[in-house]
């Protein structure tokens, strides 16, 4: 201010020039002849016209996610609230920079009839889906849907195929006892996606293009390089591509919307984790993204952050079990002869956590606690088919028929022999399951009257190419009351121990019967393999639904007078004991006679606490007997029940069931030219899943070649492998390279 004496002030304070807002200490706004800029410590961060909605939007969230300015303040200099701001990173996350420049729905000024004019032209002349997508800036859904409204009659085009040769003469596939894999051959399609770059380590056209919403799925992009740390783990891909995971995956969840890392490249992350042992995306921070992406054709591979959200977004479409059920059908098409006996089992996956959630007995811990219990149905050979995720941790008595209705929809009407433990055991479930076209084989639960020694036979045979020989008696029993008539085989062992197996199956040898009911261990091994290597138990969601109120759980009240009744009975029985002891004592130490009037007068008090003690139990069973047996769950507990939301966790068991699969297929694979397969097979599969290999890349070819493994005859067991799979050709999904494989000769 200037000074009363008409003196200037010595320093005055500087004034802000026109159109400078200060959003923070850090961070300005200036708005000048239509333009302005944002300026972060100095430097100009965005500069755009005042109308630019878009880049307005833009920089007001690379503000906010760069950590440069809260959203308060933005809000209040960009003249917004932060809800607004909050959106526009929901959208920017969700559609790239494209999403930011225009508000839901169909774009304005856009003929709707012009656009379906373009795509009707373009399919007459006959360009796949992907493509008039990707020329009109519009996704394959929409062009299905305009396709569907014009009458278009061909939605469906056959696919053509890349002018490849056939092989020569293709051998056929190694034979295995019962079935073996035969990986067909695969072939690329006009659905293939379209790289803008060419150096396999810098992708930021197609990054770009993704951000842009012009992109689906990056195309992988191989490049020539020794010595790949994993890409072993190349050798599955045929067995991926033969399960019919990402064909399926297509026709289910269609797509991820515009993005990098598509349906295609996030499934074949998931599976490629699964085989490498990497078992959770939380483990992803351990490897490089850089070294992961060279054997997916990526310059990195999705990340933690990414990869949830990729799970995430496929969780939220709900379409898990159409998903298992279609990876099941494939299965079923290609292994039905494995399917004459078909195990089922649940498997308790105890969790840890803050919600309220049903209860589990888990038999390791002999308690119950709470879990969830995922029911698996696999084939003779050990080999998972699909999952069902129980409610409420039902039992196997209950499960069952949910779990057979789902097997008769995918064999039809063909007989199958359905094996389980003695949780299943009920009589009245055995009806049903005849009466349904099922076979039933299982333990006999209970005590049941022991078989005369003279009854069993030693019997001996070859079953699967294995030895067998078996300690075995055959006979009839009736259950129900003689309503049900089932056959019973009982095992003698060493120790003189009788185990009781039941079945409907009469056509059967005993010594198969036996067999076959004893291979239920298979599952349980099936069990263990996935638990220890690909972390079967771990918890892929955290996020809790509300559970059923009206859903009937044992009556907590009524369980609560349980402890107080063993009590009352445990003091009976030891007030009769010492009543009956004080007569004993009175009897034998008594010179003369004794009468009921004296042993009366002498127990008198003690039979007042009998009586007592006798009325104390009555009263807690008649309280008890008044509770309900059941009640719902909003009665029972206290606070709100809530369940694990099953989604996420279904989608990670079938993607570790896919690679399963492949493991068996490979290890199946090499059993002719493995003498130890049976007991190394997956061992020697895993190491070579794990190998390091060189990459070249030629026009047509993506040739890997693994480095020798640790002995000769391990290196012979894998060369072969490889022979095998370069009889049929192969294609990397999402390119048209064809996949050859060899190992290199280790050095004498």
């Amino acid at each position: 201010m200037p000074d009363p004496n008409g003196q200037a002030e010595l320093f005055p304070l500087p004034s802000a020039p026109d159109g400078l807002q200060v959003i923070n200490d850090r961070c300005l706004l200036r708005t000048q002849d239509g333009h302005r800029v944002v300026i972060v410590s100095g430097i100009v961060l965005a500069q755009y016209a005042v109308g630019d909605r878009a880049a307005e939007a833009h920089a007001r969230v690379h503000l906010v996610e760069a950590g440069w300015a809260g959203q308060n303040d933005v809000s209040r200099v960009f003249g917004c609230s932060a809800r607004t701001i909050r959106r526009d990173q929901q959208r920017f996350e969700e559609g790239g920079l494209a999403a930011l420049g225009r508000s839901d729905g169909f774009p304005k000024g856009r003929p709707r009839v012009e656009l379906t004019r373009s795509v009707e032209r373009l399919k007459a002349e006959g360009h796949s889906n992907g493509e008039i997508a990707r020329r009109l800036g519009i996704s394959k859904t929409a062009v299905r849907k305009r396709l569907r409204r014009a009458g278009w009659t061909d939605p469906a085009p056959e696919q053509k195929r890349l002018p490849l040769e056939e092989p020569a003469a293709p051998a056929a596939p190694a034979a295995e006892t019962g079935c073996g894999p035969k990986l067909s051959a695969f072939y690329a399609d006009d659905d293939t996606p379209i790289s803008f770059d060419h150096d396999p380590a810098d992708r930021r056209v197609d990054r770009l293009m993704a951000y842009l919403g012009m992109l689906e799925d990056a195309a992988p992009l191989f490049g020539s390089e020794k010595a790949v740390p994993r890409a072993g783990v190349l050798l599955a891909v045929a067995a991926l591509i033969q399960s019919g995971v990402f064909e399926c995956a297509r026709d289910i969840y269609g797509t991820l919307a515009p993005a990098f890392y598509g349906l295609r490249t996030s499934l074949m992350t998931m599976l490629l984790m699964a085989l490498l042992r990497i078992k959770r995306p939380e483990a992803l921070k351990e490897h490089s993204p850089a070294a992961l992406g060279r054997v997916l054709g990526l310059d990195r591979a999705p990340e933690v952050k990414t990869l949830r959200r990729k799970l995430a977004r496929l969780a939220a479409m709900g379409c898990a079990a159409d998903f298992g059920r279609a990876l099941a059908e494939r299965r079923i098409a290609q292994r039905g002869q494995a399917l004459g006996f078909l195990y089922v089992d649940g498997h308790v996956r105890v969790y840890h956590g803050k919600h309220t959630i049903p209860k589990a007995f888990v038999p390791q811990r002999r308690l119950a606690v709470a879990a969830t219990t995922d029911y698996w149905v696999n084939d003779q050979r050990g080999d998972p088919l699909f999952v069902v995720t129980a409610e409420a941790n039902a039992g196997m008595v209950k499960m069952l028929p949910v779990v057979l209705e789902q097997i008769r929809a995918l064999i039809g009407k063909r007989r199958v022999t359905v094996v389980f433990d003695r949780g299943g055991f009920s009589p009245k479930l055995f009806v049903w399951l005849i009466e349904h076209g099922f076979d039933v084989l299982t333990y006999r639960k209970g005590r049941c009257p022991r078989v005369p020694l003279k009854r069993f036979r030693r019997r001996a045979g070859r079953l699967d190419g294995r030895r067998i020989a078996y300690v075995l008696a055959d006979q009839e029993v009736r259950l129900l009351r003689g309503k049900l008539r089932l056959r019973q085989v009982t095992r003698l062992r060493e120790q003189g121990h009788q185990t009781a197996v039941l079945t409907s199956r009469r056509d059967l040898p005993a010594l198969e019967v036996a067999y076959r009911m004893f291979e239920r261990w298979r599952q349980e091994n099936f069990f263990k393999y996935l638990a220890e290597e690909y972390a079967l138990d771990a918890l892929a969601e955290h996020d809790a639904l509300p559970d059923d109120p009206a859903r009937e759980v044992p009556n907590p009240a009524r369980k609560a007078l349980d402890e107080p009744i063993r009590a009352a009975r445990a003091e009976l029985l030891r007030l009769q004991a010492e009543y009956g002891l004080g007569a004993f004592v009175q009897l034998e130490g008594e010179a003369g006679a004794v009468t009921f009037r004296s042993l009366k007068k002498v127990q008198a008090s003690l039979a007042r606490t009998v009586r007592a003690a006798l009325q104390r139990l009555k009263d807690l069973q008649a309280k008890r007997a008044k509770l309900p047996a059941r009640v719902p769950v909003r009665q029972a507990v206290c606070e709100e029940a809530k369940r694990l939301a099953p989604e996420r966790q279904h989608l990670m068991n079938l993607i570790k069931m896919v690679a399963y699969q492949a493991e068996s297929d490979l290890v199946a694979l090499i059993q002719p030219h493995y003498r130890r397969a049976a007991q190394e097979g997956r061992t020697l599969i895993q190491s070579a899943l794990a190998d390091t290999a060189d990459l070249a890349v030629t026009d047509h070819e993506l040739r890997v070649c693994l480095h020798p493994l640790s002995s000769a005859h391990r290196t012979h067991a894998i060369a072969a492998l490889c022979d095998q799979l370069n009889r049929s050709p192969v294609f990397f999904p999402g390119s048209r390279l064809r996949l050859h494989f060899s190992i290199a000769t280790p050095a004498k």
